[in-house]
């Protein structure tokens, strides 16, 4: 280890314990605050009861405030959260843009188109699941779409892959607006609160919904840290380095839509928590994959947590979009990223 990198090895160390130790609190604060206080104590020891290991049950309210409403909107949030994060770092490392998130490829307007148009068609082929299961089908198809358009000699650039997603997601923009020209009031509304995200409808089986996803792709993503390592270097210099770029950018493409595609379509679109928190921890711990897909992960987790709870309590009793909040703290800091990045480089030319 060189002198240079023992620094960062802690930084990274003290940045992963502090995200951490964050993510433990947000979640004990998420799980027992609300329109009905349970005090941190019983929280506690309510899922050491549970978990076989002391502590006590609560009294049947306050058990079924906590297990079947408070925990299970808890562990999606730390799901989607994660799975945003990590496909954010993910994308930002395979196009070798720091401005980079998934709705780029047109993942989120592709499960929007989804969700919209099975709530506008009326379907209802898997009942309460029929808005999820299109969006989630909706949302991988695209980015299939926009890869096999992009492919052009038996290669990807990142340039054509950027501009059909751009083409896709004005062209997923304009179904969107058909859908809801055709729908009624009521359809409206679910769709205006749909595409506003929320964490409101969070379930058991939603939860084991997301779940296969998320961690399927959360664990493949590391294994390629030190493959995206490389790829910064050029995608020449990583090829001499024994990097198969092409086969690198296809499973990468394929893990962001995994992880994204089943946030999106739990959550709604949940904007610039993929492009926020891998950008913040690129910027105190360097930009080296090994820590910051697992630690985009882990901050994703966190920001996600305290943006619900900010949800639930900031104007209780009634519920703020979860969306609107990310895109709130999400839109300034990107137009702070743009200007400090066009200064560095002296303009885009």
């Amino acid at each position: 280890m060189t002198a240079e990198a023992v620094p960062v090895f802690r930084t990274g160390w003290i940045l992963a314990s502090a995200l951490g130790a964050a993510l433990l609190l947000l979640a004990l604060l998420s799980a027992g605050l609300g329109a009905y206080d349970i005090p941190l104590g019983d929280v506690v020891g309510s899922v050491l009861h549970h978990a076989g290991l002391g502590g006590r049950a609560l009294e049947r309210s306050a058990e079924g405030v906590l297990w079947n409403i408070r925990l299970p909107r808890l562990v999606l949030a730390l799901l989607v959260g994660a799975s945003l994060g990590c496909a954010g770092a993910l994308m930002q490392g395979v196009f070798g843009n720091p401005l980079a998130e998934p709705g780029v490829i047109g993942i989120s307007a592709g499960a929007a188109v989804g969700a919209v148009g099975s709530i506008a068609l009326g379907l209802t082929f898997a009942g309460t699941w029929t808005v999820t299961v299109c969006a989630f089908l909706s949302g991988l198809g695209t980015v299939l779409l926009v890869y096999v358009m992009s492919r052009a000699g038996g290669r990807t650039e990142v340039v054509t892959l950027i501009l059909t997603g751009i083409a896709v997601n004005a062209f997923a923009g304009a179904l969107i607006g058909l859908f809801v020209f055709f729908a009624d009031n009521a359809q409206i509304t679910q769709i205006t609160f749909w595409q506003l995200g929320s964490l409101a409808q969070a379930t058991w089986p939603k939860v084991l919904a997301v779940l296969p996803c998320a961690v399927a792709g959360l664990a493949l993503a590391p294994f390629h840290a030190r493959s995206l390592d490389l790829l910064a270097l050029g995608e020449g210099p990583a090829r001499h380095l024994g990097v198969d770029v092409e086969r690198l950018r296809i499973t990468l493409i394929l893990v962001v839509a995994l992880l994204t595609a089943a946030a999106v379509a739990v959550a709604g679109i949940v904007a610039f928590v993929g492009l926020v928190v891998p950008h913040l921890l690129r910027m105190v711990n360097g930009p080296g994959h090994r820590f910051l897909v697992p630690a985009s992960a882990l901050g994703g987790a966190v920001v996600l947590v305290a943006a619900d709870l900010a949800a639930r309590t900031v104007a209780a009793p009634a519920e703020l979009p979860l969306g609107v909040l990310t895109a709130l703290v999400g839109s300034p800091f990107f137009f702070w990223l743009l200007r400090r990045t066009r200064r560095r480089q002296g303009g885009w030319a």
